[in-house]
């Protein structure tokens, strides 16, 4: 295991990049979501994903896993197949910068699915990062609600907000598979097993892959391996407590590339909301200082 980097400067840099690479892959997904709709986006995503991946486990000659380990992949899996193709649909009815914000509800939410699933106590700091976090998504749906929305986006809000109560129930999933598997095995099988899940709706919702849009699938698949690669390089060499804030810089590329891809507006409600949740956040981290793995970062 890689020690602690002498320069923090340096792992915080490359998380960064881990960020803002993921950030990418969420306007590529998007703009398949838009052409190919979410779960063919998800569907081919993953499918190139599991070969790039299969490479690197092949290639890095990584032992094939307990059948007890297999298990716990294949469960998150379905949990992520669930999550992703509510996530990307959501962003197909919803600005970047507004989905992305709406996120960063789930380390709140996770508080409270730790102290039902793994018998924690909700501490006075989990009930301040509750309100905060309430008080942000109030925000934003109150900015939803001043007459500038539709109920396609209404129904966007929701997907959201239920991804971001899966995906806390994903990061309690996470953190015992990274105990018991690194990131490059953990990264082929639930790319493998996402495709796999998802194939069992093929019949009826699969269509064939755009030949157009295979380079931007292949684009989206490198770029989420791309990322938790720099992510897993990072959060092996600076603790979290250096890093957490990095998560929050997805908001800053989110607004950019929603502007820059599909000249999508930041506007003051989704701003001072996603400060609201994203302080919520901070304090829920600073309520339950688990240390995080690089697996809890990359997960759609």
């Amino acid at each position: 295991m890689a020690g602690l980097h002498p320069r923090p400067a340096i792992p915080f840099t490359v998380a960064c990049a881990g960020i803002a690479t993921f950030s990418l892959m969420d306007a590529a997904m998007k703009d398949l979501a838009l052409a190919l709709g979410a779960f063919n986006a998800v569907m081919w995503r993953n499918c190139l994903g599991a070969l790039f991946m299969g490479v690197l486990f092949v290639g890095t000659r990584q032992r094939w896993p307990e059948a007890a380990v297999l298990k716990l992949h294949l469960w998150r899996s379905v949990i992520v197949s669930v999550m992703a193709v509510s996530f990307f649909w959501s962003i197909t009815q919803l600005p970047l910068a507004e989905a992305i914000g709406l996120s960063f509800i789930a380390p709140v939410i996770a508080l409270y699915l730790a102290a039902v699933l793994l018998g924690e106590k909700v501490g006075r700091e989990a009930i301040w990062a509750s309100v905060a976090g309430i008080a942000g998504v109030a925000v934003i749906l109150a900015g939803r609600f001043s007459g500038h929305y539709t109920l396609g986006q209404m129904w966007g809000v929701a997907a959201v907000l239920f991804s971001a109560v899966v995906f806390a129930y994903n990061l309690i999933l996470a953190r015992q598979q990274a105990q018991v598997a690194g990131p490059i095995e953990i990264a082929f099988f639930q790319n493998l097993f996402v495709a796999a899940t998802l194939s069992l709706a093929a019949p009826w919702f699969l269509m064939p892959m755009p030949i157009d849009k295979a380079p931007m699938l292949a684009g989206a698949a490198v770029l989420a391996t791309i990322s938790l690669l720099l992510l897993s390089w990072a959060y092996a060499r600076a603790e979290a407590q250096i890093l957490i804030p990095v998560e929050y810089t997805g908001f800053v590329w989110a607004a950019l590339f929603g502007w820059l891809f599909f000249a999508e507006k930041l506007t003051w409600p989704v701003l001072f909301g996603t400060l609201c949740i994203i302080c919520g956040s901070l304090i829920a981290a600073r309520a339950k200082p688990t240390p995080v793995n690089q697996v809890e970062i990359a997960t759609v």
